[in-house]
């Protein structure tokens, strides 16, 4: 698990089994051992072999096919681009950003860049439309593994655009990036298991049918979650 705060950059190289990540600064990830997780532009890859001692050069990563269909890290690879890292949370860490499981839905292209004031303008878009669903304004998502906040969106959520501050845009990969370029995306894993269920339809609240709902834990609810159920506990 990942919190979407790039701790620091590195550029890939192919080889001849996965990726390479050789780090900008060594070091940057602190001492890393053989299974570590890693989020590479977003995209959560398990440390398979050391560079350096303790991969203070960086490290190598087996890759699964899914992931190279769902992300843009077979492209970046070949053309040899820097990539945002970021070292999977310890417990106890803070999350200063949001979840991010390192698990890419999809990609999105990058509609639009623009200077508003001393911060930047970034409008995207979902290549796949339905994954709007999840997106609102104020609603968090990783962009290239960076946890950004919606600014605001298109009617159904596949157009939507985030504010980034200086200090964001310095420390990650977003300089680098142009109209028409990809991004990996990933919407927040909340409203995903939110959706997951509302759909099932049968979800005791208390993990038993028929229990008490509601916050005094009394009432004649029926123990389902429902869109209606929400609202009435807040969170409409």
């Amino acid at each position: 698990m990942f919190t979407g705060l790039v701790q620091a950059i590195g550029r890939l190289e192919g080889c001849s089994e996965g990726v390479q990540v050789r780090l900008e600064q060594p070091g940057g990830l602190g001492a890393l051992v053989l299974g570590d997780s890693v989020a590479v532009d977003g995209v959560c890859l398990t440390v398979a072999q050391l560079l350096g001692a303790g991969g203070c050069d960086g490290f190598r990563a087996d890759v699964s096919r899914e992931t190279l269909q769902r992300s843009a890290l077979a492209a970046r690879t070949s053309a040899g681009a820097r990539v945002n890292l970021e070292p999977a949370l310890r417990v106890g860490d803070r999350l200063g950003g949001h979840l991010v499981s390192g698990h890419v839905d999809g990609l999105g292209t990058v509609r639009a860049i623009q200077r508003d004031g001393s911060a930047w303008r970034l409008e995207l878009a979902w290549n796949d439309p339905t994954y709007g669903r999840y997106v609102c304004e104020k609603a968090s998502v990783a962009v290239d593994g960076i946890s950004l906040t919606v600014a605001g969106c298109d009617a159904d959520g596949a157009g939507f655009w985030l504010a980034v501050i200086p200090h964001t845009w310095c420390q990650t990969t977003l300089t680098d990036r142009r109209p028409g370029d990809a991004v990996n995306l990933e919407a927040d894993l909340l409203a995903k298991y939110t959706e997951r269920l509302l759909k099932a339809g049968a979800v005791s609240v208390h993990g038993h049918p028929g229990s008490g709902g509601g916050k005094s834990g009394g009432g004649s609810h029926s123990g389902e979650i429902s869109a209606a159920w929400l609202v009435e506990q807040g969170w409409g």
